[in-house]
């Protein structure tokens, strides 16, 4: 299979709920299933700026990435030191 991977570089199908709660954000549109829960808008942050907003496919054709936005939305989940590794191999899967 080949890799899905989501607005803001993270790869989908390697995801522990890609095909049970969500099928990925380009294809539920950034309305993933923690979005609709931790968001006003109820879509991903990401997704919203860099495809609604900016008309991109993703987060790695804008100059700014990664930005602020982009390097805030950390997974509660994991270490900073995870999250910043998961900066850079995600801006440079999307570069």
């Amino acid at each position: 299979m080949s890799q899905i991977i989501s607005a803001c570089g993270l790869l989908c199908n390697e995801c522990g709920f890609f095909g049970k709660r969500c099928d990925g954000c380009c294809a539920v549109k950034g309305e993933t299933f923690w979005a609709k829960k931790a968001t006003p808008d109820r879509i991903c942050p990401l997704y919203k700026c860099s495809v609604v907003e900016r008309k991109y496919d993703n987060c790695g054709r804008c100059a700014e990435l990664p930005c602020g936005k982009f390097t805030g939305l950390k997974d509660p989940n994991i270490s900073e030191e995870q999250h910043a590794r998961s900066i850079q191999e995600r801006v440079s899967r999307l570069k």
